[in-house]
């Protein structure tokens, strides 16, 4: 995973009024859950662009105060009309234990069902996955190469070293579609076996 740091200073006032005077001044009101104790605290909008806008995946260290923490991002919330950040809640992670979040897929090699005059379609961007911080990589790279016409490959067939998969089994990650092309050509090669 990406690494980035980030300087946040503790905000001692909570509510949705002392929530609007920090954004008013280009910050972000944020949360640091999973430690001894939640920590509330600021970050300053423009820095937030990093890893908001982003379909990477980063640990964060986060300096509030001169402390050090380090942490992945939870949620985090938008305006509806606006779409700038309204919230964020960051998860502290620890070297020992175990975090759960989305990773994105990354499809690889030319389906065989492509070949034959197939469309490939992804159905899930990321996966939901289990492991200690240090084992999530970047991405998940799957093989497709053996993907055949009609056929889907789902959660349940995948394995990756270290990481518990938790998206469901019988999830579809991708599918070969028969497209009108192979459909014909599927039609026309049933017809010529007839015809022998």
């Amino acid at each position: 995973m990406k690494n980035l740091e980030l300087n946040g200073t503790t905000r001692p006032e909570f509510g949705k009024k002392a929530a609007k005077a920090i954004r008013k001044e280009g910050n972000v009101p944020c949360v640091l859950y999973g430690g001894e104790k939640v920590i509330h605290f600021q970050l300053q909008e423009n820095d937030t662009n990093a890893f908001i806008y982003t379909p990477d995946i980063f640990t964060i260290e986060l300096n509030i105060n001169g402390k050090k923490y380090m942490s992945i991002l939870k949620d985090s919330q938008f305006h509806p009309v606006k779409d700038n950040v309204l919230h964020l809640d960051f998860l502290q992670i620890f070297e020992d234990k175990p975090i759960t979040m989305e990773v994105p897929v990354h499809l690889n090699g030319l389906a065989q069902g492509v070949k034959d005059g197939g469309k490939l379609s992804q159905d899930l961007r990321k996966l939901k996955v289990k492991g200690l911080y240090k084992n999530i990589p970047d991405i998940l790279n799957i093989d497709v190469t053996n993907l055949d016409l009609g056929k889907t490959l789902q959660v349940g067939n995948l394995n990756f070293e270290n990481i518990e998969i938790m998206t469901a089994k019988q999830a579809v990650v991708c599918a070969v579609k028969l497209t009108r092309v192979a459909r014909g050509l599927a039609a026309a090669a049933a017809k010529d076996e007839i015809n022998k």
